[in-house]
């Protein structure tokens, strides 16, 4: 007979009843601590970095600052967010740095057709090639890793052609309602942060409670087994990819919008930073778990250590990829460590 492992009972005059036969107390709890570290974790870290900060550099917790940090925060978190359903497939997608460059290129480029223009086409264009990734990792079994190189290298290839070798810069008019949806402000705070915000409620909804949410943990999880228990793999492997890359044209259009114009050196190294995002906030690269809150705190982690360093003065920026890369390795044999020990437990 199987014997399952629960959480001890408690009642309600706060004291905990003996653990039923089969049911040992220890290791539940600490396969629950395990858990609340792998989950929650990055936010710990954030909020002790943030503190330590705020006491050391006056000009940290300003609101200026404040402000600021959100709004660039922003278009990394939305490619992040993104980049988590993949991941949590145990895809990965290389591509969305090349098409945050040219959702923002397109959306500056249809600006001069209307606002309409300028939003759609960067989802449209980017959603296109994020279905031919999907399409050749769930139907070709081909590896995403080359896949998304290929789309990483074409998206960035196409807008270099729209501008002329990166010669050509569309601008976007200050007064369009596309400027001041980047702009602008709403309660005090950038409409990007509110998107992002919009996004990530929507995304965590769309994970955790409903169908769609189930098979992408499921694939994740045991792509095999997932298919037995009738799981639609393919189309939820296609729906991921189509989804990041809709996610990463959308981050594109809103930062142009944001500087006004489609700066064509903008994504390159994107991609690096919204996997180390997702990873540092708790999904596993292996797939089959992730957070979609876990994402957005990893990205404020990165955002938070790279003001420090500028807050420092004496470092160079080059200190920031240090950082980060130091950082993400602890991340990652940590969550091997944990891994393993809630396998043991």
């Amino acid at each position: 007979m199987t014997v399952t492992k629960t959480d001890a009972r408690v009642t309600a005059a706060g004291g905990g009843e003996p653990a039923a036969a089969g049911e040992p107390a220890g290791p539940a709890r600490s396969e629950r601590l395990t858990a609340l570290v792998q989950q929650h974790g990055a936010l710990a870290v954030l909020v002790v970095v943030s503190l330590v900060a705020s006491f050391s550099f006056d000009s940290f917790a300003t609101g200026d600052n404040v402000g600021n940090m959100a709004t660039s925060s922003a278009f990394l978190a939305i490619v992040a967010l993104g980049m988590t359903f993949v991941i949590i497939t145990g895809g990965i997608d290389l591509s969305v740095g090349s098409l945050f460059a040219l959702g923002g290129v397109l959306a500056a480029w249809g600006s001069r057709h209307g606002t309409l223009v300028a939003l759609l086409l960067p989802l449209v264009v980017c959603g296109a090639i994020g279905v031919v990734n999907g399409l050749l990792v769930a139907r070709s079994r081909l590896a995403p890793f080359i896949v998304t190189l290929a789309a990483m290298l074409g998206a960035r290839g196409l807008m270099l052609a729209l501008t002329d070798e990166g010669a050509d810069t569309y601008l976007i008019g200050k007064g369009s309602f596309l400027a001041e949806l980047g702009q602008g402000t709403t309660l005090g705070i950038g409409n990007p942060v509110w998107i992002t915000l919009a996004l990530f409620v929507a995304g965590a909804v769309a994970l955790r409670r409903t169908r769609f949410g189930q098979h992408v943990y499921a694939v994740g999880g045991n792509e095999d087994a997932a298919a037995l228990m009738g799981a639609p793999v393919a189309r939820t492997k296609i729906l991921v990819y189509t989804l990041s890359a809709v996610l990463a044209g959308l981050a594109g259009a809103l930062n142009a919008a944001w500087l006004a114009s489609g700066v064509t050196i903008l994504g390159n190294g994107m991609e690096l930073e919204a996997i180390s995002a997702v990873v540092i906030g708790g999904t596993l690269l292996t797939g089959g778990l992730g957070y979609v809150s876990g994402s957005l705190v990893g990205v404020l982690l990165l955002k938070v250590i790279q003001n420090v360093i500028n807050q420092i003065g004496s470092l160079d920026s080059s200190y920031q990829q240090v950082v980060s890369g130091a950082f993400l390795a602890v991340v990652v044999v940590a969550q091997t460590w944990l891994g393993r020990r809630r396998q043991l437990v």
